[in-house]
């Protein structure tokens, strides 16, 4: 009888997956036999590190490739079906649950992947002056960007805040579910096979309580994505450092809804519109 070979969660940071500096793990209630790496502030300022390389290679590459890429993102989650939806079943997932949530996760996927190359088109513009120049504004990411995603949906709660942001050229650091962390850690091993360069995305497993605090006082994260409301000691720690945090407040029939999710105004918080004025001759 050959031997059982339990699988060690572990996180996602700069295209490895380190089991956490501290050596820490846990193990997520319900599921007393599966180890989870803990993220400690060490492995978040790594991953912060890993992204700020990363964005240098993501957000310098044309939009149709990262279209391409996350297009890939897609088909590698639906290569992964069965794989994809045993890590849902052990966060608690239902069979039929588990089957709509990646159904959803590669809906949102292809989704975000056709939106890449009209981000520009849908948020810059040419303006109208009077004068001889002419004036148009381009569309920048905003940089380094920390998601704290939900409890639930793990894997569509992860990828609806992550994929508006890869959209827009940003680099990711996101702490997945708590609850239910093995989709969401599972999703590196997708980003691994997906031509995503390393350290665009960067997923962390831990306690919320330690981590999120840690998220909103890091000084070289330029923005702050968090499901539901964040808490009065987060957005003061925010405010601190001048930090952008945007909220993503819906309800749990929502998470579950592709529709709901696919906007772009998921985007729009985390781009910056450059205005450029050029002379022209009269």
């Amino acid at each position: 009888m050959p031997l059982p070979v339990p699988k060690t969660y572990k996180l996602f940071v700069g295209g490895k997956f380190p089991r956490s500096e501290s050596g820490r793990a846990f193990q997520p209630a319900g599921n007393p036999r599966l180890n989870v790496a803990r993220g400690s502030r060490k492995d978040l300022r790594d991953a912060v590190t890993a992204a700020r390389a990363g964005l240098v290679a993501w957000s310098g590459s044309s939009a149709y490739l990262r279209g391409q890429v996350l297009y890939r993102l897609a088909e590698m989650l639906e290569s992964r079906r069965a794989a994809m939806q045993a890590e849902l079943r052990l966060g608690g997932a239902t069979a039929a649950a588990a089957r709509k949530e990646l159904d959803t996760a590669i809906a949102l996927s292809l989704w975000y992947a056709g939106l890449c190359d009209k981000v520009q088109s849908l948020l810059g513009s040419q303006n109208a002056v009077q004068g001889p120049f002419f004036n148009f504004s381009t569309v920048e990411p905003t940089g380094v960007v920390g998601v704290l995603a939900p409890e639930a949906p793990a894997l569509v709660g992860t990828l609806a805040l992550v994929l508006p942001l890869l959209a827009g050229g940003n680099a990711v650091v996101a702490l997945v579910s708590e609850a239910a962390p093995f989709a969401g850690l599972a999703l590196g091993e997708v980003c691994a096979s997906s031509d995503v360069p390393a350290g665009a995305v960067n997923l962390l497993a831990g306690h919320r309580a330690e981590l999120a605090g840690q998220f909103a006082a890091h000084r070289d994260i330029d923005g702050l994505l968090v499901a539901g409301r964040p808490d009065a000691a987060l957005t003061q720690a925010a405010a601190d450092n001048c930090k952008r945090v945007r909220c993503c407040d819906l309800t749990p029939a929502d998470w579950t809804r592709a529709e709901r999710l696919r906007s772009l105004a998921f985007v729009e918080p985390f781009v910056e519109v450059k205005t450029l004025w050029h002379p022209v001759s009269p």
